[in-house]
């Protein structure tokens, strides 16, 4: 598994199995603990427990023993579901979902040993049904935050109307939940079920994120908060590049509001079983909040220290229709740059690849339509490889550059563009030479102005790699 050309590197994931959801990231006492839906049995979604890892920088990460898992007779028998982690007065308590035949019901859990060790409620599960309202077993995911006082949960589910909504509890005390109705509920358009939802104030706004069902994708609601509801202004999309899902963020000593997402596959489940490992997390994102309530994404400055060897190109023109190739090149690279688009209708980056073009895969900025677009029509000879083209606003102003952060880790290539675009996407070329970057440019010449390009270190000492 390790020798996985699919693999990644720099990415957090389990050593084997399948892995979805981050759960109760909780920074303590100056460790990162990443918690996570885990199969131990095998590279597919099944008997979730909650796997564990703990970090400093957010970078490096170390295993640690499976957290919890289901309880035979118990209301988690059939699985450990997401949920999220708070420091209720000094002892780090998680509230999480536990599957028993269709129900899907709180749960909690303490450590008293720093973490390493958890203990179930005896009274689990600590919400007995969902509210008569709500007439559904879709009732799970936890966000939680303090106020006045009170702890204040929103649980994702579904209404009658089946629209997504958030239902809104209080309590003193974590186990006994008083019901105060929908923080704040949908329309048609937004989805019928919310998942995994996270709601935070932020810059003097507060923002719920949730993964809406059945699209499969995730969003965030921007507005304010005031006596239990949440007036949500505007929505807009957190990631559509179709991998990224199921996000939580926490905060750290500094202040700042860090978001991870599981990276699903976009290959076979057979090739998943085959390779016998499934899903990564994504890198940590700084989130931040523009005036108008617009959320920004940009990647953790702490993955600079995986930074090794070096390519610096400036001032260069991108003839139209032309695939002039970087002196930089790999599987396991970190690109930045700004390009002068003006007189171009596209221009970009055709990354992983091959020596004889058979396969690459396009990054580019589309001047006519003001889209960010990732092509994968050829990123793959393998004929079950994703070949879906994902596309993210990006109108860019008159001279303003194409300024681009793009990550490539084996399987994974997550996008930064202009602050405001996002997106993470799956993969799988199938030869060994597809390593190459060209830059690329359509219907005209573009400029790129600056380009950095680092070979990125991986974060496992196995590889041989890790220098701090």
């Amino acid at each position: 598994m390790i020798d996985d050309r699919q693999r990644p590197a720099y990415h957090f994931l389990p050593a084997a199995n399948w892995m979805n959801d981050p759960n109760g990231l909780i920074h303590w006492r100056g460790v990162f603990h990443m918690f996570y839906q885990y199969n131990p049995h095998g590279a597919f979604h099944a008997t979730m427990h909650w796997g564990h890892a703990t970090s400093r920088d957010l970078v490096y990460w170390q295993h640690e023993p499976i957290a919890l898992a289901p309880t035979p007779g118990g209301p988690d028998q059939d699985g450990v579901w997401s949920g999220c982690a708070v420091d209720d007065h000094g002892v780090p308590t998680l509230v999480y979902t536990g599957v028993r035949g269709t129900a899907q019901l709180p749960c909690v859990a303490v450590s008293h040993d720093g973490l390493q060790t958890w203990q179930k409620d005896a009274n689990n599960p600590v919400i007995a049904a969902p509210p008569a309202e709500f007439a559904t077993n879709e009732f799970r995911d936890h966000t939680i935050w303090q106020q006045d006082g009170m702890w204040y949960m929103g649980i994702g589910s579904t209404i009658r109307e089946e629209v997504g909504c958030v239902a809104l509890y209080r309590s003193h005390d974590l186990r006994r939940w008083e019901y105060l109705g929908p923080l704040v509920r949908g329309d048609p358009a937004l989805g019928t079920i919310w998942e995994c939802p996270d709601f935070f104030a932020l810059a003097g706004r507060h923002l719920l994120i949730v993964s809406p069902l059945p699209f499969r994708r995730v969003i965030y609601l921007s507005g304010h908060y005031a006596d239990h509801r949440f007036d949500a202004e505007f929505s807009g999309e957190v990631d559509p590049g179709g991998s990224f899902y199921a996000p939580q963020s926490v905060v750290d000593a500094a202040g700042r509001r860090i978001m991870f997402g599981w990276l699903a596959e976009e290959r076979s489940v057979a090739a998943q079983r085959a390779a016998g490992w499934s899903g990564a997390m994504s890198l940590p994102r700084l989130l931040s909040v523009r005036p108008d309530g617009t959320l920004v994404q940009t990647p953790a400055p702490e993955l600079q220290q995986l930074r090794r060897e070096h390519w610096f190109v400036t001032e260069l023109v991108i003839e139209a229709g032309t695939r002039v190739p970087l002196a930089a090149d790999g599987d396991q690279i970190e690109l930045r740059a700004s390009i002068d688009v003006r007189h171009a209708e596209q221009a970009g980056f055709a990354v992983r690849r091959s020596a004889d073009g058979a396969e690459e895969t396009l990054i580019f900025y589309d001047r006519t339509s003001g889209m960010l677009v990732v092509d994968r029509k050829q990123s793959s000879l393998d004929p079950e490889s994703p070949v879906t083209r994902r596309t993210a606003v990006l109108a860019l102003a008159a001279h303003e550059p194409f300024a681009l952060t793009v990550f490539i880790d084996h399987s994974v290539i997550e996008i930064f563009a202009n602050d405001r675009a996002c997106m993470a996407v799956r993969i799988y070329p199938a030869l060994t030479t597809s390593t190459t970057i060209c830059p690329i440019a359509a219907g005209g010449d573009a400029r790129l102005t600056t380009c950095d390009v680092w070979r990125m270190a991986s974060i496992w000492p196995a590889d041989g790699e890790r220098e701090r």
